[in-house]
Order: C-alpha cells, then sequence, then structure tokens
C-alpha cells in the first residue's frame, strides 16, 4: 500500500486551515495507486508495504484540560525544508502515554529534552520537552504517565510539541486521537460543483 502524504503549498497551508476553527478538523491521508506519479513539492509517495496500517484514532491525549494546539502541524516542502513536523500542545505538569508501545529513547538533542515511543508498525511518537526516569526497551501502556513538562527546545513555556513518524515520514498527529471530527470530500453533484 501506498499513502500520499501533502507537503509543499497544499500541505503547508491545509493543515492551518482545517485546524484553525473551532472543533479541530483534519484531512486523512490519501491512497494514491501503486506507482503512481506524484508531484514533487505537492505530495510525497511514502511506501508502508508490510507495515500496517495507521491506526483511526483512539489514541489518548497526552495532557489534562481542553485540547488546546499552540502551533500546528506544517509539513516542509522537502526533507530538509522549513516546517513544524509535530504540533505544539498547551500543558502543564504530568505527559500520558498516547498509545501503548516501548521507549525507544529517552535523552538531551540539542537544547531539549525528549522521549521517543515506538509503537510498532512503524509508528514512531516523540514528545518533548520533557523529563522522564523510564529507560529504552521499558514497555508502556496507553494511560501511563511517562513524563513531566520540562522546559527547552522551540516549544514556548507551557506547551508539549509532540511529533508522529510512520515509517519515517512525519505525519499530522491530530490523525490519531480520537474524537477529532475528519474532513470528507464528497463528489460533485449530476449538476456540476
Amino acid at each position: 500500500m501506498t499513502v500520499a502524504v501533502a507537503t509543499g503549498l497544499l500541505g503547508g497551508l491545509l493543515p492551518v486551515l482545517l485546524t484553525a476553527a473551532a472543533p479541530i478538523a483534519v484531512a486523512t491521508p490519501i491512497a494514491a495507486p501503486s506507482g503512481a506519479a506524484v508531484s514533487a513539492g505537492v505530495v510525497r509517495a511514502v511506501d508502508t508495504a508490510g507495515a500496517g496500517s495507521l491506526p483511526d484514532g483512539g489514541w489518548l491525549w497526552p495532557v489534562a484540560g481542553t485540547r488546546t494546539v499552540l502551533e500546528p502541524f506544517r509539513p516542509p516542502a522537502h526533507d530538509y525544508g522549513p516546517g513544524h513536523r509535530g504540533m505544539d500542545v498547551a500543558a502543564a505538569g504530568e505527559v500520558r502515554a498516547p498509545a501503548s508501545g516501548a521507549v525507544a529513547f529517552r535523552g538531551v538533542v540539542v537544547d531539549r529534552p525528549l522521549l521517543t515511543i515506538d509503537h510498532g508498525n512503524g509508528l514512531v511518537t516523540t514528545l518533548e520537552p520533557v523529563q522522564s526516569e523510564l529507560s529504552a526497551g521499558v514497555a508502556v501502556r496507553r494511560g501511563d504517565a511517562i513524563a513531566t513538562l520540562a522546559a527547552g527546545g522551540h516549544a514556548p513555556a507551557g506547551a508539549l510539541h509532540i511529533g508522529v513518524r510512520w515509517n519515517g515520514a512525519y505525519i499530522n498527529p491530530m490523525l490519531l486521537f480520537g474524537g477529532v471530527p475528519r474532513a470528507v470530500l464528497l463528489p460533485c453533484g449530476a449538476g456540476g460543483c
């Protein structure tokens, strides 16, 4: 199976437009036929053969309180381009595992303390800035207290950055949290659009 991940102008604007209004809505990844020609800079194909499928919601919001997205996901036009490869959410105190998995990394990268969880099937979550006592290899279950909010990195004080990669490609974390309405494109009627 191949999943197309929006990047460039379309991918950069679409998540902002869809997540700016309340209630929060996000676009569902679109399927592309195997071997399909995809325009560079607009959509990047990610091969997901053998990797299972992307979970459809059901992740636990990792912090208590109202779901407030301070900075939405903005994919870069290319792998090394500017963008926001995750989302920043309002947070304070305890951070919980959004889904079950195993700690893949705990440490400081550049100036930010972070925790990475491998959920299997190519799905990896990184939470920052957080302080945690967990070690690599420790199993965590959805809802377990895994860290506390810390300081450092690009996120402002009182914000938790949630980054999610699926088979190495960053995806919009909002696709994984339950209770988030999906944007649905409907076909045009017989009279046109």
